[in-house]
């Protein structure tokens, strides 16, 4: 009895730790079975992140409500549930009928509830539930610090999936794997449990009945709450900004989401030191990174990414610090736990849901950062006011006219503002950065200074372009449509991505532009298509963009274009904005929805030309690029069909993908790789690589004709062969991992524009 009534704290941390790196693990395996089965639509993934917040929010109550019983009880329903939770192994799929008309939204959270609901729910209780455990003991001390080790669990459960488990195990394997972590972690809850038997758990301590630990005020659990919710939305508004507007970097939506678990492994633990420090400097990063939280044009630069990712970190851990400074005692952990999870659902909600219905532009990050602001702790770095002797009263003035002095420089910067801090406008930021310093004991004017810096540095030209009708956002993006006279262009932008330019003389306007110029993989092969299959060729699109590649279509031929963004049909088929489509193409019929599962649901042997061009930005769909999905292309093609996909990137060498996909199928498959004009920064053209697929070589060749040796492209209108890699595994929904084709050298370049 008195050995298993020791504290034993390595037990409980383990626990956490196992079970925390199991919850994290399962969210992107899932993640990647559904893919085939749902496509990639944003509408997806949403309804699976509120999913999986909802379980977790569930998981905490469930933690809670389990508080009102006996220790011994709450073992005996919590390892009952454990073996109820079992059935639902290994993690799969289950197979419902597919939705009607309309009922997406439903049947999605639907799926994955049945799914990994009850697994998913009982793994998420263990942070609260063993920390309620563990303080039973009254010699176990402060059960907070165990959340550090639950986020650090997460962390690595998050880091290593994308790291160590995708590139290197299939998805049967890691399911059987979870299932086993599964099992340890029901023999480690029964082990703590066992080393709690005789403690009185649920029972009331004699602190529980002092005054100073009763049930904590509405108003507390209120400020716990909207505590919890910035740091989350901000993470989120974070990664949709960087992705936006900064730079579009692979896997960065795991970087914010990583130092946001981090924030809270030193928030929770027991470096207070550490903790303080980052409660000093928050103030002054908030200000001094934050005044870029409303900049659209310009600073797509990595810098600009490590210093919005920099702030994200600070403050996130400056809050949960606060948090935990406000903690209330032991007995009311799961209580303030739950508030926790109700706060991070709350922000998910505002930025991943509400905000791109609410807003044109990305403003969930700069309302969020201004959020920020006013729940900081707001430490006096300056203390003028005391080393000055002056009364409150008197200080209140001066605040005032230093509040006033930067209503000028803001109107200054905007005057000045020219896309950049240079001159005048850099000096009039650096002499708002040091009013912003030396108000921060003062909430309200700390607040006023970072909105006016924000205006100053472009943050009025993002605010204009809003009352102007040429930018929309949707859950894929944010696209501004914009006029460049001087260059006779109208361009699409993704954020600060050229997604689509058009040349406004009606003499050329219908010319191709950017990745579809005449030169081009597409254009070459489009050029040919009454040649390859006739006056009544069937052509398929997968992609609109603007409706650049509209105008290659002939009369008699049969174009069906696929585009998963309502947002974008609308823009490319308006004729004040683009005119491809309305001059080219506009009886073309346009089927919305993920490319995939639309594709598979045409006739068989349709199409005498098939172009994959969906890639958004530098996004890579990989359901659209492995075996299951070639096969799905392969049917809808006609025997002697060519398959043409666009692989130009910054980031990913996807050569090899399709190099070992035509080696195990058969086929025969070449690259054209467009350099695009000499002086790319004044034509209306740009680089690409275009990758050609046929079933037999001859087929091919009435396309390519002789391929060159790649040491002599690129040539003008020469194809050459697919680079292959020795050793590389074949894509398939089971596997497929990035990390193998990332070119990791260009993670530090600058963003092209």
């Amino acid at each position: 009895m008195t050995l298993l009534a020791l504290p034993r704290r390595w037990l409980f941390v383990l626990t956490i730790l196992v079970g925390s790196f199991l919850l994290f693990q399962v969210q992107p395996m899932v993640a990647r079975m559904v893919l085939p089965k749902l496509g990639g639509a944003p509408a997806v993934w949403n309804s699976a992140m509120l999913v999986y917040q909802a379980l977790l929010l569930a998981g905490y109550a469930y933690a809670h409500w389990l508080g009102r019983f006996t220790l011994r009880r709450q073992a005996v329903i919590h390892l009952a549930l454990f073996i109820v939770a079992a059935l639902w192994l290994p993690i799969g799929i289950t197979q419902i009928a597919p939705p009607a008309a309309g009922q997406e939204a439903l049947w999605v959270p639907l799926l994955l509830l049945a799914s990994i609901g009850p697994v998913f729910l009982v793994v998420s209780a263990q942070a609260p539930l063993m920390q309620r455990w563990f303080a039973a003991d009254s010699r176990a001390g402060d059960p907070y610090y165990l959340y550090a080790a639950s986020n650090l669990g997460s962390f690595a459960g998050l880091i290593s999936y994308p790291a160590l488990v995708e590139p290197n195990l299939p998805l049967a394997t890691q399911s059987w794997g979870w299932t086993a972590g599964y099992g340890l972690l029901v023999l480690l809850v029964a082990a703590s449990a066992a080393a709690r038997w005789y403690a009185r758990g649920g029972e009331p301590t004699d602190a529980a009945v002092a005054g100073e630990d009763q049930r904590p005020t509405w108003r507390r659990q209120l400020h716990w709450l909207l505590i919890a919710a910035v740091p989350s939305g901000l993470m989120l508004s974070t990664t949709t900004h960087l992705t936006t507007d900064i730079v579009a970097m692979p896997l960065l939506w795991v970087l914010p989401l990583g130092l946001y678990l981090l924030s809270f492994v030193i928030a929770f633990s027991t470096m207070h030191r550490l903790t303080e420090v980052f409660a000093f400097i928050a103030p002054t990063v908030l200000l001094t990174i934050g005044a870029l939280a409303l900049l659209s044009s310009g600073g797509g630069s990595l810098m600009v990414a490590l210093a919005s990712l920099a702030m994200l970190f600070v403050v996130a851990t400056a809050l949960h610090g606060y948090l935990y400074h406000l903690r209330p005692a032991p007995q009311h952990l799961t209580l303030f736990y739950l508030v926790m999870s109700a706060g991070g659902v709350l922000g998910g909600l505002f930025a991943a849901l509400l905000a791109p219905l609410l807003f044109d532009w990305v403003y969930e990050h700069p309302l969020l950062t201004l959020a920020a602001a006013m729940l900081l702790p707001l430490p006096a770095i300056l203390p003028w006011d005391k080393w000055l002797k002056l009364k409150p009263s008197s200080a209140r003035i001066v605040v005032a006219l230093l509040v006033a002095l930067a209503v000028y420089g803001s109107l200054r910067m905007v005057d000045g503002w020219t896309g950049r801090l240079d001159g005048a406008v850099a000096g009039w930021g650096m002499a708002m950065l040091v009013i912003g310093i030396l108000v921060i004991g003062w909430r309200w004017a700390y607040v006023a200074v970072l909105a006016l810096l924000m205006i100053g540095v472009g943050g009025w030209t993002t605010v204009q372009e809003s009352f102007t009708g040429d930018r929309v956002r949707s859950y894929f993006g944010v696209y501004t449509v914009t006029d460049y006279p001087a260059q006779g262009q109208r361009r699409l932008a993704h954020g600060t991505t050229l997604h689509g330019l058009q040349r406004t003389d009606p003499a050329h306007r219908r010319e191709a532009t950017t990745y579809y110029g005449p030169k081009s993989g597409v254009g070459l092969a489009l050029d040919k298509s009454e040649a390859l299959a006739g006056p009544n060729a069937a052509v398929g699109i997968v992609g609109l963009g603007a409706g650049t590649l509209a105008c290659y279509r002939r009369p008699g031929q049969q174009w069906t274009i696929f585009e998963i963004d309502p947002v974008m049909v609308d823009i490319a088929r308006d004729p004040a904005k683009f005119t491809f489509l309305s001059d080219c193409a506009g009886d073309t019929p346009i089927v919305i929805g993920d490319a995939r599962l639309k594709i598979a649901e045409q006739s068989a042997g349709q199409f005498d030309i098939l172009v994959i061009d969906a890639f958004s930005s530098d996004a890579i769909p990989l359901h659209l690029l492995t075996k299951e999905a070639i096969g799905i292309y392969a049917r809808a093609l006609k025997p002697d069909g060519i398959l043409l996909i666009h692989i130009s990137n910054r980031f990913f060498a996807l050569e090899p993908v399709l190099a070992e996909e035509a080696r195990a199928r058969g086929w025969a498959a070449a690259i054209r790789l467009d350099p695009g004009p000499p002086d790319s920064g004044i034509d209306d053209l740009t680089g690409s690589n275009w990758v050609a697929l046929a079933a037999t070589p001859d087929r091919l060749q009435q396309l390519t004709g002789a391929l060159r040796p790649r040491r002599e492209a690129p040539l003008d209108g020469a194809w050459v062969p697919l680079k292959s890699r020795a050793g590389f595994q074949r894509w398939t929904d089971d596997y497929a991992s990035t990390l193998p084709v990332l070119m990791w050298g260009s993670l530090i370049g600058k963003r092209a524009e």
